[in-house]
């Protein structure tokens, strides 16, 4: 049977709302060119040669972003109208009404816009503009505020209430099972892959930690709109963060208050985004008067606006949880700086503690779907992979390297860019969770609302029709 189109096609990812269809890109088919004595070998460095009457270097096809939200494989058809709610378009659209009404002196109808700003983009950025981390966060947090902002501050709390929540989890389950494994769940990527992909028989692995995202969408609805007298309502909460699929967790109706009226995260920018926007106005983020973040969580506020946390670059969960619980378990302490010793490939290594010759820790840091994948089929298998918990992340080397930070420049490769981002990331200072204001906070979450720090994760079924035939 003849096919209806050429096309790239990479799997059967399906459309979970709409009949499945088979993720493709059209490519471009020379018909000029014989049909017969064709063939085509792999060369060492990953191209494809077709052998005819000659030797010639086909071209790779390449998806991008549009290419893959366009056939709505991955995501489903509700998924991706609320996408276009996560745009600097929309951002743009919001900020511009605030403006009107505010001339107008319709100020019941103003909205109270905060930015909440992760580490990663700060890191993205300062390499793009050539400035130090903090000229950048000072410079980015200006250009916010002359965008509209009202509040800008960092995710530096929330990471640190994150930490601070998934340990305890961890230590929870050691406690009443020692044998089963602890996924991390601040990757929204890993999350969508495990819900969709693996559905029920994953999710018990899951930790039920928000992210460091969301816990910001919390803090910004509650304890903002309590401090400043305010409906959560009247809050547009604008998140700039390294990855796409952030979008995809702020519009999870998990984050949606009924009793706010309003999502925790109302839209979600990358730096992919924030340098599209200043192309747009043809200037470098150097030009907009520095500012300060603000930090409406206590009295002091940080020596610097941001922070690292462990020497991983996704949060560092992994590092975190094994130093306390090897403290908190087993009495014993550990360097600041753990060794992680690496595997297969560099995204993939581990860690262990011995006690009276016995292993009673092991932990280990996941990055890229090759290496998730690698752990998912472990667990199915019934093997277990041996670890009392995983840093699991879909971007090879973490955060530091997310779909939406900016590329490369012409001619460098991505590898480069990512250990030029980790020298940045080295010279920052290191937060530390037990601080009594981050401590306080977390307490007063788990005395009177702990679940505000805590969600759900479903699985999705997949449709079985039979539009689903491959004819």
């Amino acid at each position: 049977m003849s096919r209806f189109s050429g096309a790239l096609q990479l799997t059967d990812l399906d459309d979970f709302i709409t009949p499945s269809q088979e993720c493709i890109k059209p490519v471009t088919i020379d018909k000029t060119k014989s049909k017969t004595g064709s063939k085509i070998t792999v060369q060492a460095d990953g191209y494809y040669e077709e052998t005819e009457s000659g030797k010639q270097k086909l071209q790779k096809v390449e998806i991008t972003l549009q290419d893959c939200l366009a056939c709505s494989g991955c995501i489903t058809s509700a998924e991706g109208v609320l996408i276009t709610q996560q745009s600097q378009e929309e951002l743009l659209k919001v900020l511009r009404e605030n403006e009107r009404l505010k001339a107008s002196g319709d100020s019941d109808q103003v909205r109270t816009v905060v930015f909440t700003i992760a580490m990663q983009p700060v890191l993205s950025l300062a390499h793009r503009y050539g400035l130090s981390v903090e000229e950048a966060a000072r410079h980015l947090t200006g250009y916010l505020r002359q965008l509209g902002a009202d509040y800008v501050v960092s995710t530096k709390i929330a990471d640190d209430l994150a930490l601070l929540d998934c340990r305890q989890m961890f230590i929870d389950r050691y406690r009443n099972n020692a044998e089963l494994t602890m996924l991390s769940s601040s990757c929204p990527g890993w999350v969508c892959y495990a819900e969709k992909t693996h559905g029920n028989f994953i999710l018990p692995y899951i930790a039920p930690s928000r992210s460091p995202q969301q816990i910001m969408g919390v803090l910004v609805k509650n304890r903002l709109a309590e401090y400043l007298s305010l409906p959560s309502s009247r809050f547009y909460h604008v998140t700039v963060m390294p990855c796409y699929d952030k979008k995809l967790e702020a519009s999870r109706e998990d984050f949606y208050s009924e009793v706010n009226s309003s999502r925790d995260v109302d839209c979600v920018i990358t730096s992919i985004e924030v340098e599209q926007m200043l192309q747009t106005e043809e200037k470098t983020l150097q030009q907009f008067e520095p500012s300060n973040m603000d930090w409406p969580w206590g009295d002091d506020s940080p020596e610097s606006m941001i922070w690292a946390h462990e020497s991983t670059m996704s949060g560092g969960y992994a590092e975190h949880i094994y130093k306390y619980a090897a403290k908190k378990l087993f009495n014993e302490e550990t360097p600041d700086d753990l060794q992680f010793k690496a595997l297969r490939n560099r995204d993939f290594s581990e860690i262990s503690l011995e006690k009276d010759g016995k292993v009673v820790l092991k932990f280990a840091i996941a990055n890229g779907f090759r290496n998730i994948q690698n752990l998912v089929q472990k667990l199915k298998r019934g093997k277990g992979p041996g670890y009392h918990f995983v840093e699991v992340m879909a971007c090879p080397s973490g955060c530091i390297n997310g779909g939406a930070q900016v590329r490369p420049t012409a001619g460098q490769h991505v590898r480069e860019l990512t250990q030029q981002l980790e020298q940045l990331y080295k010279q920052l200072p290191r937060s530390n969770p037990e601080e009594d204001e981050t401590k306080y906070i977390y307490e007063d979450f788990v005395y009177n609302a702990q679940s505000l720090l805590h969600t759900e994760y479903h699985a999705v079924e997949k449709l079985n029709t039979a539009l689903n035939i491959k004819w």
